[in-house]
């Protein structure tokens, strides 16, 4: 393990903003996939911006698309950026009553969507629930390389149980607090490491915002409780030989602890594993300037 210090597409609504000289469209949008008992439409909200090949980043269960926004910027000056909020998460509709929430159902409607924009073979990356369906779309030739961060689905029963146990009891807090207090609780410190100290690990880097939305899309998020009971298929069912493939794990991760890295490297053996030294389970807010180092990495790994 190493150590790192389009063509148009049938949208519902959309949106353009300039920042930092750098053009983004947010848009949902609805097409057509394939599912056990025949077509379905499926939806999914997504922001682009930037040029170059497209990467395409994947967030994990309970976050949403904002997750990313403290690397993107960095990313779509070299790429064509594609965030989108997974199914039944963030503002994307429901997951299709054809398809499950499970590793199957996520990558047959990313793949949906990739056809419909026109998307031919992202770099992928994600993080959590995100990493693992990077792995598997590049295990299916869906990928020009997969970035994996914390990825999901190499915990043994002990540290799956703990990780499920986390993830519900953040879905409660999230539901019963009280609206009114998730802002003011945002803009400390303390308080920003009270609602999610579980999976970041610099939380005073984090802004009040950046809190609020989170918590907000724990408490929202209609695909969490389905996501969670098919967890059984949250697992990568072999290696991904064929795209170069990095795997980055935050070595304060409480939810899935950098040693499941181990079990990644065994499934994976021409992995490249970096070690994010002081970073949590969602380290994108923790460094955002080492993540998008290593997101850039791992898809130049293709040249």
């Amino acid at each position: 393990m190493t150590t790192a210090d389009r063509p148009e597409a049938t949208a519902t609504t959309a949106a353009a903003d300039t920042t930092a000289d750098t053009l983004t469209t947010t848009d949902t949008v609805t097409f057509t996939v394939d599912a056990p008992t025949g077509a379905a439409r499926a939806g999914l909200r997504y922001e682009r911006g930037g040029s170059g090949e497209p990467l395409l980043l994947v967030h994990g269960i309970g976050h949403r698309l904002g997750g990313w926004d403290p690397v993107a910027e960095a990313l779509r000056e070299r790429y064509d950026v594609i965030a989108v909020d997974l199914p039944g998460f963030g503002d994307s509709p429901r997951m299709p009553d054809a398809l499950l929430y499970d590793l199957d159902g996520f990558c047959t409607v990313l793949a949906g969507f990739c056809r419909e924009l026109g998307i031919e073979r992202p770099h992928v990356a994600g993080n959590s629930l995100g990493g693992l369906i990077a792995l598997e779309l590049g295990r299916r030739g869906l990928a020009r390389s997969s970035t994996a961060l914390s990825p999901a689905g190499f915990y043994g029963p002990v540290d799956k149980k703990r990780a499920l146990l986390a993830l519900r009891l953040m879905r409660f807090a999230a539901r019963a607090l009280p609206h009114s207090l998730i802002e003011p609780l945002s803009r400390s410190t303390a308080g920003r490491a009270l609602l999610t100290g579980t999976v970041y690990a610099r939380p005073a880097r984090i802004t009040p915002e950046h809190t609020a939305a989170d918590v907000h899309g724990y408490r929202h998020a209609p695909g969490f409780e389905a996501t969670v009971h098919h967890s059984s298929s949250l697992r990568l069912r072999g290696d991904v030989p064929d795209v170069p493939v990095t795997i980055a794990w935050g070595s304060k991760d409480r939810l899935l602890p950098i040693r499941q890295g181990a079990a990644a490297k065994r499934l994976v053996p021409g992995a490249h594993l970096v070690r994010l030294t002081g970073l949590g389970h969602t380290p994108m807010a923790d460094d955002p300037a080492l993540v998008a180092r290593v997101i850039l990495d791992g898809a130049a790994r293709t040249a």
